[in-house]
């Protein structure tokens, strides 16, 4: 289960609905080992598209080697989908590199980048398999 702050998820739908019609992605950081995210890092698509995100390699070594100086990992790896529904297309399963994170995704293909519903869904993702997880939304941890 993905446990996350109303804050964290809130800041989510909001980079979601600003980067619409093109795809949102990011990370949130936390402590190594706690499952805990904490530190929200919005992230540029460098595809600039509507139907696939992709991080710049220079600002992604850039945020590695900063969660590796403060004993942090990527505890959520976010990203929107504009004209589908919140769940992982093959491409995301190909590129899922992380084991121990949460890939969230968040489908503005409703309300595009207005107020109105999104699908907020959180995922595991091992060798290719593909595995829903409830959302727990909480004030605090």
């Amino acid at each position: 289960m993905l446990t996350i702050t109303q804050d964290l998820h809130d800041r989510i739908v909001a980079h979601a609905r600003a980067d619409h019609p093109d795809e949102a992605c990011g990370v949130i950081a936390g402590p190594q080992g706690s499952d805990r995210p904490e530190r929200f890092v919005p992230m540029l698509n460098a595809a600039r598209s509507p139907t696939f995100y992709e991080f710049d390699s220079t600002d992604l070594l850039a945020l590695y080697r900063e969660m590796d100086d403060r004993d942090e990992e990527p505890v959520v790896i976010y990203h929107s989908h504009t004209a589908t529904e919140a769940y992982p297309s093959r491409t995301d399963i190909s590129y899922a590199g992380e084991p121990g994170a949460h890939y969230v995704l968040v489908s503005t293909a409703e309300s595009g980048a207005e107020e109105g519903p999104v699908q907020f869904r959180s995922f595991r993702i091992v060798e290719g398999e593909v595995t829903e997880e409830n959302v727990k939304i909480v004030t605090a941890y």
